[in-house]
């Protein structure tokens, strides 16, 4: 499924133009990208939990000179569904 597939669903099930329709998906898209960059974790009850995890630094190899390099501690972006998502998906159960 596509962002355009997203897009359409939207569209066809709230009445809402696509045009409209894409213009909510993208404004919900960088809502959570603001939030994660800021450092603010984003929780929707029900779906899951987009969450900024911590990665510390290591050590490294570029295999191609074949030496070490230092990787930076770094935050990246991850998603963790709800039980409840969790259990809809691995029972193939379509809520509506």
């Amino acid at each position: 499924m596509t962002k355009a597939d997203i897009v359409a669903g939207i569209a066809d099930e709230t009445g809402l133009e696509r045009a409209e329709a894409l213009r909510a998906v993208e404004a919900f898209m960088n809502a959570i990208k603001v939030s994660l960059a800021n450092g603010q974790n984003v929780y929707l009850r029900g779906f899951g939990s987009f969450i900024v995890k911590e990665r510390a630094q290591k050590t490294g190899r570029n295999i191609s000179e074949n030496t070490t390099i230092i990787i930076p501690a770094h935050n990246i972006p991850s998603f963790k569904p709800s039980k409840t998502f969790v259990e809809e998906v691995k029972n193939k159960v379509v809520v509506k």
